[in-house]
């Protein structure tokens, strides 16, 4: 049950995630290919391995990034590369084949080290269940086009638990785990990843800087964190906190620049865990953190694709919390009529309710819009 040897063996900590790649012309599935490379070189030459992909990410255009930037350019020994497979697109048992082989052939590569049923929660294991997709998550490792099979998560730890119960043939587990969802009743980080634990199942770590959140943080939470050290970037805090726990085999980072890279880069290469006043530093963070009201959206943009009024809900509800901080000035509604004039305003939602499907938050969007509406709009 699970394969604990995954955590020590990997060499460090710190991995790719391949979601938010550095684009141009601002727009998602147009991936700043150059800068990739060089991303990917600074990355492997440190001694980091691992790369993570999925099909939906960057408008289905991430795959063949990997493939052109890294798999191409390297031998298949030098890295580690995880793909994922989105449950949402299979209808039938015969549709998981075609979309795996597609995702190789996108990646260019033979097998996967690591293959992960995608963004589970209670109503996905149940159409898995109807299309025998761990039977073939389990198939396609005995025949060696996957090294080790698991899934990333998005629901509460008991139905983590009924899935680790029932499927023993599980490798690893991806979680959302950030110090500021630790102890969070919506997204149970500390609840989940202690039932991992129960399981002796390793755990890869997504969404450790909370959507980029806790790498902005301002007033009393950036006193605090820079009262340890003025030159550390408060990304690294959350990111460290991540990696400290001692299940975790990595720790997903989704760098959108080469800055963002060297910073991970440089106290990710020779990794120190958390101190105990860092530990009680950030504790303090937490409760600072908690009395600010915001929407606790990641950016996974999950949410936006198959919205008909096409609102940037994402962008719109990073909006709504910087107003919640710091005023609703000219300057944001210029923002939001900026964001706004590309896709619709949040009052244009006619609550079909496709947003809250995909949503791994399980966000109330469509009230949420309603708020920023009257936020912004009036």
């Amino acid at each position: 049950m699970g394969n604990l040897n995954l955590v020590k063996e990997m060499p460090k900590k710190l991995g790719f995630g391949c979601m938010r790649l550095p684009i141009r012309d601002g727009k998602s599935e147009c991936i700043d290919l150059e800068q990739f490379k060089r991303m990917a070189d600074a990355y492997l030459e440190k001694g980091f391995v691992y790369f993570d992909t999925a099909y939906p990410y960057h408008n289905e255009k991430s795959e063949e990034a990997v493939k052109k930037c890294v798999v191409e350019r390297y031998d298949r020994d030098k890295f580690l590369l995880a793909d994922k497979m989105p449950v949402w697109l299979v209808k039938e048992e015969k549709d998981y084949q075609p979309i795996f082989e597609r995702q190789l052939e996108r990646c260019g590569v033979e097998y996967f080290d690591f293959y992960l049923l995608h963004a589970l929660d209670a109503g996905r294991v149940k159409e898995l269940d109807a299309t025998n997709g761990w039977a073939f998550a389990k198939r396609v490792k005995e025949e060696g086009k996957v090294r080790n099979i698991g899934f990333s998560f998005h629901d509460s730890a008991e139905v983590l638990e009924d899935i680790l119960k029932n499927h023993p043939e599980m490798d690893f587990v991806q979680l959302q785990i950030n110090y500021y969802d630790w102890e969070s009743n919506n997204v149970q980080s500390r609840k989940c990843y202690e039932v991992a634990e129960k399981y002796h199942m390793p755990v890869i770590v997504m969404e450790p800087i909370k959507g980029g959140t806790l790498a902005n943080v301002i007033g009393e939470p950036a006193n605090l964190l820079r009262s340890l050290d003025d030159k550390a970037s408060f990304a690294s805090y959350a990111i460290r906190f991540a990696a400290s726990l001692p299940n975790v085999m990595v720790v997903l980072s989704g760098m959108s620049n080469e800055e963002q890279l060297l910073d991970n880069l440089s106290y990710m290469e020779d990794f120190k865990p958390l101190s105990e006043v860092e530990k009680k530093t950030i504790e303090q963070v937490c409760e600072e953190l908690s009395k600010l009201i915001r929407i606790e959206c990641t950016k996974c943009r999950y949410c936006v694709e198959g919205c008909p009024m096409h609102i940037e809900i994402p962008e719109l509800f990073g909006l709504y919390n910087l107003a919640m901080q710091f005023g609703v000035t000219d300057s944001m509604k210029g923002n939001y009529n900026w964001n706004t004039s590309r896709g619709g305003k949040a009052s244009t939602c006619i609550k079909c309710g496709k947003c809250e499907q995909h949503c791994p938050q399980h966000l109330t969007i469509r009230e949420l819009l309603e708020t920023v509406a009257e936020t912004f709009e009036k």
